[in-house]
C-alpha cells in the first residue's frame, strides 16, 4: 500500500496535477507587461496571448523602434484540420488585434497595412508606430484574463439580445465582417446537430483525427518543453476528473476522439446559450480572414470583461474545407451556406456563447524570443 501510494503521489507530481497554470510555459501570461529595452516588444508580449487554432501559435514578429511586421509561421499549421489555412490566418488576426489594443494603451498611433508584400503571403501585416495619445480600454485589461472556456455553460440562462447585438457591432470598423446569431431553441437545435455531425465526420477521417491529435500534450514535461498545444488543464474539467485524467495512462486516439465527441454533444452543444457565426464576403481571402480573426479576438476580450464565455466550434468549417480538398460531396459546405442565408457572405467560424459555470484555465505559450525574427 505504501509503495502504491508513493507511486501514485509521484505520478501526480510528475504530471503536474498540483501545478496547473505554473512553470515556464505559463510565464508569458504573468510577465506580459514586463519592461523591455525595445519598448514595442511589450506589444508582442500582448499579441502572443491571443486566441489561435489548437494553440499552435502560428506567428512570428519582426520588431524595430517604430514598426512591427507580423508573419504567419506556416510550419505550425494543423494539417488536414485546416487544409487552406483559414484558421491559421484568423489566428494571425487575433494576435494583430491584441497588438493594436496594446499599442493604443502604450501611447502609440498605429498605422497598419495588411498583406504588404504580394510576393510573400506569409507577411500578414506591417504596423508603423508613431507617438500618440494613450487610450486605455477594458479590452486591454482583459488580455491576460481571456481563455477559451470549454466547460459547461449555465443551462437555461439566455444571453440578452442587446448583448448579442452589441457584440456584433464591435466589428463596425472591420469591412465585410458580420456575426449571425442562432439563439432560438429551434435555431440552436439545428446548428447543434450539425456541429455534432461534423465532429463525427472528423473522428471518422483518420487523417483529420491524427493531425488534430498531434497537438494534444499528454505529459507535463512535453507541455513545458513545447509550450504549445491542447492540454487537459484547458478543458475546464471538474478538478477530480482532470486529476484522474493526468494520473492515468494517456487515452488511445480512438478513445480520445470519443471523449471529444461526447464533450461536444453533452457539454459544448447542450449548454450553449446561443451559437454565432462569423461571416465575410470571401472566406478564402486572407485579408478578410485576418479581419474576422480581429473581430473574434475583440469579441472574446469583450465577453471576458463582461463575465461571459465563448468557444470556437470550428468542426463544420473544418469539414467543409476537407470536403473541398478531397472533392467530396459538400454536405457541410452546403449546410454552412444555408445557415448564412446570404449569397454575399460566406461562413468563417461558428462558435458558442453563454455564462460559464467553471473558470477557464490558461494554455501554455512560447516565450518571446521564440517568436521574434531578427531585423
Amino acid at each position: 500500500v505504501v509503495v502504491a501510494g508513493s507511486a501514485l503521489a509521484w505520478r501526480a507530481f510528475d504530471q503536474g496535477v498540483f501545478s496547473a497554470g505554473s512553470g515556464a510555459a505559463y510565464e508569458p501570461w504573468k510577465n506580459w507587461q514586463a519592461d523591455d529595452s525595445l519598448r514595442p516588444l511589450r506589444l508582442v508580449r500582448a499579441a502572443i496571448l491571443a486566441s489561435n487554432p489548437h494553440n499552435s501559435q502560428p506567428w512570428r514578429f519582426q520588431v524595430t523602434d517604430d514598426a512591427i511586421d507580423v508573419y504567419a509561421d506556416t510550419g505550425r499549421n494543423i494539417g488536414a484540420i485546416d487544409p487552406f489555412l483559414r484558421e491559421m490566418t484568423m489566428g494571425i488576426g487575433c494576435a494583430l488585434e491584441n497588438l493594436l489594443i496594446a499599442a493604443a494603451n502604450e501611447g502609440y498611433a498605429a498605422e497598419g497595412s495588411l498583406l504588404p508584400d504580394p510576393g510573400n503571403p506569409a507577411h500578414a501585416a506591417h504596423i508603423l508606430l508613431s507617438p500618440g495619445s494613450r487610450i486605455s480600454s477594458p479590452l486591454y485589461d482583459a488580455i491576460p484574463l481571456r481563455h477559451t472556456n470549454r466547460g459547461p455553460y449555465e443551462p437555461g440562462r439566455s444571453v440578452p439580445a442587446d448583448v448579442l447585438d452589441g457584440l456584433a457591432a464591435l466589428g463596425a470598423d472591420l469591412p465585410g465582417t458580420k456575426v449571425i446569431w442562432f439563439s432560438t431553441p429551434e435555431a440552436r437545435a439545428r446548428i447543434g446537430e450539425l456541429i455534432v455531425a461534423a465532429t463525427e465526420a472528423i473522428v471518422a477521417d483518420r487523417q483529420q483525427s491524427a493531425d488534430s491529435a498531434k497537438w494534444f500534450r499528454t505529459s507535463w514535461q512535453q507541455l513545458q518543453a513545447l509550450r504549445d498545444g491542447i492540454t487537459l488543464d484547458a478543458q475546464s474539467l471538474p478538478p477530480f476528473i482532470n486529476a484522474a485524467a493526468k494520473i492515468l495512462p494517456p487515452l488511445s486516439q480512438e478513445s480520445a476522439d470519443q471523449a471529444w465527441l461526447q464533450a461536444t454533444r453533452e457539454r459544448h452543444v447542450a449548454t450553449a446559450a446561443a451559437f454565432g457565426l462569423i461571416a465575410v464576403p470571401n472566406a478564402r481571402d486572407n485579408a478578410m480572414r485576418i479581419r474576422g480573426g480581429r473581430l473574434w479576438q475583440r469579441m472574446h476580450l469583450w465577453v471576458t470583461a463582461k463575465g461571459l464565455a465563448v468557444q470556437p466550434l470550428n468542426q463544420m468549417s473544418e469539414r467543409a474545407d476537407r470536403e473541398q480538398q478531397l472533392g467530396l460531396d459538400p454536405r457541410f459546405g452546403t449546410a454552412l451556406k444555408e445557415l448564412v442565408a446570404d449569397a454575399n457572405s460566406q461562413a468563417l467560424m461558428p462558435f458558442r456563447i453563454g455564462y460559464p459555470t467553471v473558470a477557464a484555465g490558461p494554455s501554455p505559450r512560447r516565450e518571446l524570443k521564440a517568436v521574434l525574427i531578427e531585423p
